[in-house]
């Protein structure tokens, strides 16, 4: 019977057995891991068979010599390195792989730049989250989004598949993890242009550079390792409100140098230095008082930009856009592209500056008016509005005249006869003056009918006596009416000679008395009279008549004396 405890020499035979089976089926042989040298034999539907100098061929399969749909790069009498996967597998064949080979020695040439610092050289050619993988030659790297380029890439896809060169930052052969960056060689590329750069810079030349970033005030242009700024009053000569209506971010542009501080490298741009300033002969192309057709650029508070070519414009101030708008913004007169025509004003090409005037282009309505209505004419017009001293007719869509108060009546007062008149009311009116410079039209309402007191004022001159009837006694003196047209007024002073007399309230209402005209206001139909100045006339005149003072005797007895001369005679 079997004793149930091996024995020291049955476990040597199972230990030699186990050395015994490792060596017929491969395994520890010292190939397994290692790179060799074979020669394709002959090739399969499958594989290519490869003599490697071991005691059994190897084999490789076909698609690790080229891509799917490609007829494999291998042929018979081919040498190749191959990588040993398994000495011998269970069919008795060595387990050979070409790709693993490539890379086992594309890792030795990569560990050895990464030491050296040196770049590598590299192709992208797939996507991955994050980022994108890069064949370094047979082995595989990760290339992050954010170190594709020095500025952010929207289109990866002209770099596909296109060999460049790498820069390693990371590498890790156990997990088989390499990390590269082409923005790396891009900034030591840069620094380098931008030090040759820099050193030949001079103010003038003229460099072709790529839109980097655009702002509000302008746009900063790459060079080539160095930027400027290229301000948006040089992009063009024509008006621009923002750069981005000119350029676009990646956009080649040729620009020229317009300053340079070597001392803070910053670097002054321009685009509309490099064409034809659109400015000379400006005065000769647009001479003041000739009309043009020209297009709206901008519109402020105090007037609006026309565009007149491209890179010249001028200003339309509020003053010279309409002839009857006052004090209205011009956004309500014009719009930002509009057309309109304009007249040139002024030009001064030394300050870039060109007035115009868009109400000249049109016929003044007042110079109009004054053409189709002459003085004396009759117009009709509807109240626009009522103020304190007269009234306003509309005469057209534009214009007004005004009916001051004294020319609504004859006989009443001004604001009694305003107080007839209402808003809206259509009214006839007398043309009385037109003055096109100060814009005004003067009506009148009273002056289509006579002047009740025109013949009256017709006979009535200054010296002459009138018959007047007292129609109010004031302290100051009275007031009388002549011929029921004429409103005069006898002051206190020249109510009699005798100062004893000269008291208003000596008169009554209704009284008739003789005065003599002092002054005559045909415009209000007022004069000024006098009876002290007609009695010291009358005085006068019968001294010169009777007799002479010096004789002796009294002024009464002059006037007694003329007075029975007088009674006699009749």
């Amino acid at each position: 019977m079997a004793s149930a405890t091996q024995t020291p020499t049955t476990e040597r035979a199972h230990e030699d057995f186990a050395a015994l089976l490792d060596e017929t089926l491969g395994r520890d042989t010292g190939f397994d891991g290692s790179v060799v040298t074979g020669r394709v034999v002959r090739l399969t539907d499958e594989f290519a068979i490869v003599d490697v100098g071991l005691k059994s061929e190897g084999r490789v399969s076909l698609k690790e010599f080229g891509p799917a749909g490609v007829a494999p790069d291998v042929k018979p009498g081919d040498v190749v390195e191959l990588y040993v996967e398994r000495y011998e597998d269970r069919d008795g064949s060595i387990v050979l792989s070409r790709e693993k080979a490539r890379r086992e020695e594309a890792w030795t040439a990569l560990e050895r730049a990464f030491a050296n610092n040196q770049r590598v050289n590299g192709t992208i050619y797939g996507r991955v989250k994050g980022g994108f993988t890069v064949d370094l030659g047979g082995a595989m790297a990760f290339l992050p989004g954010s170190q594709v380029d020095i500025r952010p890439v929207r289109d990866v896809g002209p770099l596909m598949g296109q060999p460049q060169p790498f820069q390693i930052l990371k590498m890790d052969r156990a997990r088989g993890n390499i990390v590269v960056s082409r923005r790396a060689v891009l900034e030591e590329t840069r620094a380098e242009q931008r030090s040759e750069l820099i050193q030949g810079l001079k103010e003038g030349m003229i460099l072709d550079g790529v839109v980097k970033n655009i702002t509000d005030y302008g746009a900063f242009v790459d060079l080539g390792g160095v930027d400027g700024l290229l301000h948006v009053t040089d992009i063009a000569w024509k008006r621009i409100n923002h750069p981005s209506e000119a350029l676009q971010i990646g956009q080649p542009v040729r620009v020229q140098v317009i300053r340079f501080n070597p001392d803070t490298q910053r670097i002054s741009l321009g685009m509309k230095q490099l064409e034809a300033d659109p400015w000379e002969n400006v005065a000769i192309k647009y001479p003041a008082g000739a009309r043009f057709t020209g297009r709206v650029t901008n519109i402020t508070d105090y007037g609006a930009f026309v565009e007149l070519e491209p890179g010249v414009e001028g200003l339309v101030h509020v003053s010279e856009m309409s002839w009857t708008k006052k004090n209205v913004h011009p956004g309500k007169i014009v719009a930002t592209s509009q057309e309109v025509d304009v007249m040139v004003l002024d030009v001064d090409s030394a300050k870039r500056r060109i007035s115009l005037g868009l109400k000249q282009v049109q016929r003044n309505p007042w110079e109009q008016f004054e053409e189709e209505h002459k003085v004396g004419s009759i117009i009709e017009g509807e109240i626009r509005n009522i103020t304190e001293f007269g009234l306003f007719v509309g005469l057209s869509a534009d214009i007004d005249g005004m009916v001051h108060m004294s020319d609504l009546s004859w006989d009443e007062p001004g604001e009694a006869a305003m107080a007839h008149y209402e808003k809206g009311q259509v009214v006839k009116a007398k043309v009385l003056d037109v003055d096109p410079e100060k814009e005004r039209i003067s009506l009148g309402i009273k002056q289509l009918q006579e002047d009740p007191a025109a013949d009256t004022l017709s006979r009535v001159q200054k010296g002459a006596v009138v018959t007047c009837v007292v129609t109010a006694v004031q302290s100051n003196g009275i007031e009388v009416k002549v011929d029921d047209v004429l409103t005069g007024f006898i002051r206190r002073a020249e109510l009699a000679r005798d100062k004893a007399e000269q008291r208003p309230e000596r008169f009554a209402v209704g009284e008739k008395v003789d005065a003599k005209v002092v002054s005559v206001d045909r415009a209000s139909r007022k004069l000024a009279l006098t009876i002290r100045g007609r009695e010291v006339e009358e005085d006068k005149a019968a001294i010169n008549e009777y007799g002479s003072s010096d004789s002796g005797a009294s002024l009464g007895d002059i006037l007694g004396a003329a007075i029975r001369r007088r009674n006699t005679d009749a």
